[in-house]
């Protein structure tokens, strides 16, 4: 009797990703973070701003159960941005900074090397204090794509995830024509994430929901959270690679997860 049945490929695997800012580590602690972590059951959890430095951690944010974790902290001053990833699976190497000391001694990037992918954890400046720190923006933008694109170059596949502190088009905030002079959605500012979609990098977000209306971030002012007013500026990037391998099962964010003033984001991949 002849089986018609296929085969079902047995050798592939799904990975779950979570990115947060958590809006300082401490206060998140407080607020039931390592419920919200084993609830999430991400495979590898990525977190931007813990503004902490190494003393300052303690044994519960480090030491969870079948997660190694790893930390990038700023160095001039306290307090101040900073990142982590949790992780289930194993890296090769992993790496902070891009080996420019202006953007590293902030603290912002991870770099965690899978084998299958390279995965970044960022978090991206905030332009909105003065045009110092817009141009200091616009500038870690060329210069961290610049240094993604060489990996890419070398046939690295790649994952970016973090708070890229700006909405990119006008599905992406409530409230478009009245940020559209604010850091967050300058023209300028959007032209870049316009640029890194050409570049051959895919919001894998709004690439699989190209019409729906979903925030990451809301301002604790003026009920916000509660009206839903609120931007989109918390993605997942990957190089074209990973979509047309049929890698991303599915992005989400997850609007339901509280704590700070930012909701988790996530990607399911299966490989």
């Amino acid at each position: 009797m002849k089986n018609n049945l296929q085969a079902v490929d047995m050798t592939k695997r799904q990975i779950k990703l979570i990115s947060w800012n958590v809006n300082g580590l401490r206060a998140i602690m407080k607020k039931g973070f390592l419920e919200t972590l084993a609830t999430l059951n991400a495979d590898i959890f990525a977190i931007q701003e813990t503004k902490l430095q190494a003393h300052q951690r303690t044994d519960a944010m480090t030491t969870i159960k079948g997660y190694k974790s790893f930390w990038s902290d700023a160095t001039i001053k306290k307090g101040y941005s900073g990142v982590g990833v949790y992780s289930r699976l194993s890296a090769r190497s992993v790496k902070t900074g891009m080996g420019i000391d202006r953007y590293d001694r902030e603290g912002r990037i991870l770099e965690l090397d899978f084998g299958d992918f390279v995965f970044f954890n960022v978090y991206f400046p905030n332009g909105q204090m003065n045009q110092d720190r817009l141009d200091y923006k616009l500038d870690f933008y060329r210069d961290f794509f610049d240094y993604t694109d060489r990996l890419k170059t070398a046939g690295r596949s790649l994952i970016i995830t973090g708070d890229y502190n700006t909405a990119h088009n006008e599905i992406d905030l409530k409230n478009p024509k009245a940020n559209e002079k604010r850091s967050g959605f300058l023209r300028i500012e959007r032209d870049w994430l316009d640029q890194v979609l050409d570049r051959g990098y895919v919001d894998t977000f709004r690439h699989f929901h190209p019409e729906t209306v979903k925030y990451s971030w809301w301002t604790y002012r003026f009920k916000a959270r509660e009206r839903n007013a609120g931007w989109r500026i918390d993605y997942f990037f990957v190089t074209r690679d990973i979509i047309d391998k049929g890698w991303v099962v599915e992005p989400f964010i997850a609007n339901d997860v509280f704590g700070s003033d930012h909701c988790p984001v996530g990607l399911v991949l299966e490989i």
